[in-house]
């Protein structure tokens, strides 16, 4: 890693106040505000402005593909799940759900602004997440995203 890199900051290449959700809002608001501004996620916030989650691209897909019934068996008229049908239950919420409140995961995956921007692209790598939301006091104060990591590298090379 490059001296710049190790120098830098999730401040120095976030996206600075992000649009923002909240759970009530449409889902069809929603989408239309993910494909205006071209990003794959929104992060969501309460009253306050404090983060409460996030709502994904990949949130929204069980909306348009719909959910399958999970594998079972029949067992003396007895019906005999073969996945956990909680899960099941998770998956026809967020197919049918109105709101960014019934589809947003409130799994967090958030960084502070004056965190070293390697520790951001770590914590991403690691995830499995193509995002972090940027808090600060609770606050929703950006989104660094793997494209802010890409433009730091070039940047620097």
């Amino acid at each position: 890693m490059n001296s710049s890199t190790a120098a830098s900051t999730v401040a120095d290449f976030m996206t600075a106040d992000p649009v923002v959700v909240n759970p009530e809002t449409p889902i069809g608001e929603a989408i239309a505000l993910l494909a205006q501004k071209k990003v794959g996620g929104l992060p969501v916030v309460d009253a306050d402005g404090s983060l409460v989650g996030e709502l994904s691209d990949g949130d929204l897909m069980w909306q348009a593909s719909g959910v399958e019934t999970p594998p079972y068996v029949m067992l003396l008229d007895s019906v005999i799940y073969l996945q956990n049908p909680a899960r099941h239950d998770r998956e026809i919420h967020k197919a049918l759900g109105s709101t960014v409140g019934d589809v947003m995961s409130d799994r967090l995956h958030c960084i502070a602004p004056d965190q070293p921007l390697f520790e951001a692209a770590r914590q991403m790598h690691q995830k499995g997440v193509a995002r972090l939301v940027v808090v600060d006091n609770k606050r929703v104060v950006g989104v660094i995203s793997r494209s802010d990591i890409i433009r730091s590298m070039a940047e620097e090379s």
